[in-house]
This record gives structure tokens, sequence and C-alpha cells, in this order.
């Protein structure tokens, strides 16, 4: 074997060394890791994250040391799957599906979105409607404002509730059986806010939360 091969060998295991020592001490990445941004005053959040004293999750919608933060902090711990963010995401789609199957009379769509007793409510309100004679001409513009207002978790029970406060913007049309316009117009949008409250038991297999109770 020439001297140049056994140079070469040597230095390929000197190499391999250095590379196992560096990667010792610097560790490894794997998959995708989010990029920081170096202006000045940035990723703060994701500095307290590393220190363990804040979820960012949860942050972004609730001081952590309060009921509502440490509520959501013991939904996240009971089902580890559990999203604030992807929460109020779902919770924005449920508003705009309610009110559209309210407005026109879906009560199979609204069984499976809201709890028993609200439903009952919903009910009533659609059939009164419709022995009228009334129908419904709605059109939904969108959630001009959407904000957590509290949460409270049932440890014994290991149900969770999350209250949200909801402005939403529609054009209503009322018209009786004549076709006469009763109430609303369609080229002037309504601006209405409410504030509901969905539950559901955490950390079981069925992941739907369910409207349990409205306020104005």
């Amino acid at each position: 074997m020439g001297s140049s091969l056994i140079q070469l060998l040597f230095l390929a295991v000197v190499v391999v060394f250095l590379v196992i020592r560096l990667l010792s001490v610097l560790g490894t990445r794997d998959g995708f890791e989010p990029k920081l941004d170096t202006r000045p005053g940035k990723n703060t959040r994701h500095l307290k994250v590393i220190d363990g004293t804040e979820d960012p999750d949860i942050a972004d919608f609730a001081e952590i040391d309060s009921p509502t933060g440490r509520a959501l902090a013991e939904m996240k711990r009971v089902e580890h799957g559990f999203s604030v963010r992807e929460f109020v995401a779902g919770a924005r789609q449920a508003y705009e599906m309610i009110i559209m199957a309210f407005e026109q009379g879906d009560l199979k769509l609204l069984e499976s979105l809201l709890a028993p007793d609200i439903y009952e409510s919903f009910s009533r309100a659609i059939h009164a409607r419709e022995d009228k004679g009334y129908t419904v001409d709605a059109t939904f513009i969108g959630v001009r404002e959407i904000s957590l207002k509290s949460a409270r978790f049932d440890a014994k029970e290991n149900e969770g509730e999350i209250t949200m406060r909801f402005v939403g913007e529609l054009t209503s049309v009322v018209k009786d059986s004549d076709g006469n316009v009763v109430e609303g117009s369609a080229s002037e949008i309504k601006r209405q806010t409410n504030i509901w409250t969905f539950a559901r038991l955490m950390g079981t297999d069925n992941p739907n939360w369910l409207l349990v109770a409205t306020d104005e």
C-alpha cells in the first residue's frame, strides 16, 4: 500500500472523528424548525418556551397565570394534541355554520353542533317561524371580531368549556307566505354580537365541541 493511500485513509479517520465530536457538542436537527427572526425584540416568546415558563399557544389568547390560562393548560395536559389556536379557528367556522343553519332552518346540522337544550331552543324558534309561513334569505358576510373570553376545566369530569365572543355580519330578509318583506333588507348588513360557550370531554375519541350556552 502506497504512502499516499495511507495518508488519505488517516485523514478520513480524523475527519470522521471530528464530525462525531462536533455532533456530540452541537446536537442534531431533524425535521422542520421555525426560523428565528433576528430583528431586535423578536423571538422573546420562543425563548420563554425554551425555559418552560410560557406556552405561546395559550399566551396568544390568555394570560398564562389567569384562571383561563390555567384551565387551557389543564386541557392540554389531559389531551396533548389539543391546540387553542386550532380550537379558535374551528370555533370561527362553527359560528358561521350555526348562524346559517338557523337562518336556513337546517335542524339536522344544528342537532350535530348543539347541546340538546340549546338545540331545543333553536328548534322552537325555527318551527315558530315556519308556522307563520315565514322564509329567510340570508347571506353570511364574515366574522368581524373574535376573541376567547374565558375557559373552565372540570378535572373530575375531564370536561373543558371555552367561551368565545363573536361579532358577525350578515344580511337577512324575512318574508311571509306572500313574499312580502317582514323584516330585514338584502342591502343592509346587520352586525350582531354573540357570546357562546362550547364544551367537550377532553381526552376522548370524540373530537366534536358542542355549543352549550348562548348569550348576547
